[in-house]
């Protein structure tokens, strides 16, 4: 039996990969399309986690000089021997992942910027003994070896050029204009942005940018990635033979993350064809061009696991492998009517909005529709179907995407309990002393606030179990009793029971769907029945409490029915 290759988990080195004989899903095409298409400046903006680094890894790997050809070796680019003869190997390559250019503040961001590049700049120290350099331009090369500790308008004006100075050295030398790829290349405006110094961000990058890509007469190409597509105004003011991909562009929609067809043989690769269903479930739906696309960071984990532990079940690795906070600022800004668009999406339903594709970080928060063109770009939502009349049908592309909004609702909704005192002390004061209008009142406003994550088509059992939650977030709020959820009493399960501080007294809750609202009272009436017949007070009763009011609650979408009786 052939030995299953190794899974290249948090791998984005091309090289690296290659090299220990890890899995690799071939996007060597993305070199013969690049080629093809001829831009002097290439921006693709996909999701986080949808194999841009490593694409990227792969063109320094394809284009540079001194590269090992046995890398591409039975890939797809490997076919095309005149393209390979022409352009593998052949030019000097400037590589930069921005992504870890952060900081408190644009002093340490500005530094760790320094940093990366000069480290970037240390991998060509044989310019040092370069016959073809002179002395003048051996000194600006260790000039920019050294970034740091200049003054601060010595230090920028080295910095803007940096880029474009090591590609004039690097053409000195070679006799070939360099490729530049910058990978990530807005992390470090959207760090700035969440903190505060945003327009000294947006000033070095255009001018580091202005340099390297639009006044560069030593650079071939170049390649940037990033999730957003900040305004040409803002960063990319005045590149010519400019290109933005981004991810509703049908060229090159297969180059980042995998397809249907990817994923199958992926499966197949390592026995495991039976999980294709769930893996689509759960990391399929993305909508790139006319391509449907799985996020790759998602399948390689999943696959992963399932090689470990034939029984693992699907988690929400994307999810899990950064912040939300876009969802958790989207939830946070809701007015009533997209509320009513968030719980369309849940249930599977399209939203219509026309979506911005250029935005500028510091517009995101200016309007929640700049929000929902955000969630688009950034992979929360996708397409369905075809752009009209500049009007996009959003939906949520998965059921792991389901789980973060799912639970940033959850977090949001218990906020706002937390936050709303009176409401939830008269709640808590009426289940006490039984007064039913003020419990059912109450209640019901907290269902006009909430975002209902029910499905129409779903079980009964299924809706009582979101009710359930809403009461629970509520009652557990309160710290003058003990909440027991669904614990067994008697001849089955109580849905809540609750202990007060007094020791006599017992609180048993039934909840119910209801179909319609006229069936509100016969709900009521069949929990309270179901309490009585399995004798859910049982165990309130084994604990001395024989003071017992039990509640029978019925709910109808955004209204419920509380009735009272004491046993």
């Amino acid at each position: 039996m052939q030995e299953l290759k190794k899974l290249p988990v948090g791998f984005e080195n091309f090289q690296e990969i290659r090299k220990l004989d890890f899995y690799y899903v071939d996007k060597t095409k993305l070199v013969e399309q690049l080629l093809e298409n001829w831009s002097k400046v290439n921006l693709f903006t996909r999701p986080r986690r949808f194999g841009k680094t490593l694409n990227m890894s792969m063109l320094k790997s394809f284009f540079e000089i001194g590269t090992d050809t046995a890398l591409f070796d039975g890939l797809y680019i490997s076919q095309n021997e005149e393209l390979c003869k022409e352009y593998m190997g052949k030019y000097p390559v400037i590589f930069l992942s921005l992504k870890g250019v952060d900081g408190l503040t644009f002093e340490e961001a500005r530094s760790a910027l320094c940093e990366l590049i000069a480290g970037e700049v240390r991998r060509f120290k044989f310019l040092l003994n370069s016959s073809r350099l002179d002395n003048d331009e051996k000194n600006i090369y260790r000039d920019l070896i050294s970034l740091q500790g200049e003054q601060e308008t010595t230090l920028a004006t080295k910095l803007k050029f940096s880029l474009k100075k090591i590609s004039e050295l690097l053409y000195q030398h070679y006799g070939q204009k360099t490729i530049v790829l910058i990978d990530e290349y807005d992390v470090p405006l959207d760090k700035s942005f969440q903190h505060g110094y945003y327009r000294e961000m947006v000033a070095l990058i255009r001018g580091l940018f202005g340099e390297a890509l639009k006044t560069n007469d030593f650079l071939q190409f170049a390649v940037l990635t990033g999730c957003l597509r900040v305004s040409k105004e803002s960063i990319f003011t005045g590149l010519n033979n400019f290109k933005v991909y981004s991810a509703d562009d049908v060229r090159y929609d297969e180059e980042f993350g995998f397809t249907n067809e990817e994923v199958k043989k992926l499966l197949e690769d390592y026995n495991l064809q039976k999980h294709f269903t769930e893996v689509k479930e759960w990391y399929d739906g993305y909508r790139f061009g006319n391509a449907d696309i799985y996020c790759p960071w998602d399948v390689i984990n999943y696959v992963d696991d399932l090689v470990s532990e034939a029984k693992s079940q699907p988690k929400a690795y994307w999810i899990n492998s950064s912040g939300n906070d876009l969802v958790k600022r989207f939830i946070d800004m809701a007015d009533k009517t997209t509320k009513d668009e968030i719980e369309q999406l849940i249930v599977g339903e399209a939203v219509e909005k026309r979506i911005r594709l250029d935005l500028t970080y510091d517009e995101i928060d200016n309007s929640i529709d700049n929000l929902w063109s955000v969630l688009f770009t950034t992979g929360y939502l996708t397409k369905n179907g075809d752009v009209e009349n500049g009007m996009y049908r959003l939906i949520i592309p998965n059921k792991e995407v389901r789980e973060v909004f799912l639970l940033q609702i959850r977090d949001w909704f218990d906020q706002v309990v937390a936050n709303d005192h009176a409401s939830t002390e008269k709640i808590n004061r009426g289940f006490l002393e039984g007064k039913t209008d003020d419990i059912q009142r109450e209640l019901t406003m907290f269902l006009g606030e909430t975002i209902s994550v029910l499905d129409t088509k779903a079980r009964n059992e299924e809706k009582e179990i979101f009710y359930h939650g809403i009461l629970i977030g509520i009652l557990k709020n309160y710290s003058g009793w003990a909440v027991k959820s669904n614990r067994e009493s008697g001849d089955g399960y109580a849905d809540i029971l609750l202990k007060p501080k007094n020791p006599d007294v017992g609180i048993v809750i039934e909840l119910k769907y209801a179909h319609s609202m006229n069936e509100l009272d016969k709900a009521c009436k069949r929990a309270m029945g179901q309490i009585k017949n399995h004798r859910y007070d049982t165990e309130l009763r084994e604990d001395g409490r024989n003071d017992i009011l039990a509640y029978g609650i019925a709910f109808c979408k955004k209204r419920c029915k509380v009735v009272v009786e004491k046993l």
